[in-house]
């Protein structure tokens, strides 16, 4: 969960985004353009970074200011295992996903992330959970996230066609390995079992 000081930063930054989205003088831009310096080297310093990679990752983020989506696939063979891949970026282990891609639905997104992260072509049976890193015990992130995940169901293997992962196992749930805690925890992922085997939804 964020500490009080990252998600002040965070919302000020929100705050000094959506406010050069509406500025109408050069006199607001400049003060919105300093308020953003300021609260990007806060989460620099909160996130054990620099303000000129905090900048970057905040460069093609315009108008209103609003949360990052996340979208993730579980997929469970049928001994119960759950479907991870490891990250490329640093060699951890996650659900397949990502961010989500303008002009795919939030489905369709899941079922491409599987897809191209682990060769498997699943169909999506229906959304399980809905989270905000917020209330979960991520490690600090610059950006606010809101994670969809949903549960798939394979129809076929196939070949890896993506670049950020480099290899594909099914875990026991007792067994898991070193997760990339930034996008998904250990806790969700046995939660996410608790929940395909009930039919309910979890959401914050």
């Amino acid at each position: 969960m964020p500490t009080p000081s990252l998600e002040q930063a965070r919302r000020l930054l929100a705050l000094a985004q959506t406010g050069l989205h509406y500025a109408t003088s050069p006199f607001d831009t400049e003060r919105y353009e300093e308020i953003a310096q300021i609260a990007q080297a806060q989460l620099a310093e909160l996130a054990s970074t620099d303000s000129a990679t905090v900048a970057q990752l905040f460069s093609f983020e315009s108008g209103y200011a609003n949360p990052k989506l996340d979208v993730r696939c579980a997929v469970f063979n049928d001994a119960g295992q759950i479907l991870l891949v490891r990250e490329t970026v640093d060699g951890l282990w996650s659900l397949p996903g990502g961010w989500a891609d303008v002009g795919v639905s939030p489905a369709d997104n899941a079922a491409k992330e599987v897809r191209e992260e682990s060769g498997y072509t699943v169909d999506i049976v229906r959304l399980l959970a809905v989270w905000d890193i917020n209330k979960h015990a991520h490690p600090p992130s610059v950006f606010h996230i809101w994670k969809l995940v949903f549960l798939g169901r394979i129809v076929r293997a196939g070949e890896v066609i993506g670049a950020e992962t480099s290899d594909v196992a099914f875990y026991d749930l007792d067994a898991l390995p070193a997760l990339s805690e930034g996008r998904i925890l250990p806790e969700q992922i046995r939660r996410l079992d608790a929940l395909r085997r009930s039919g309910e939804i979890d959401f914050d």
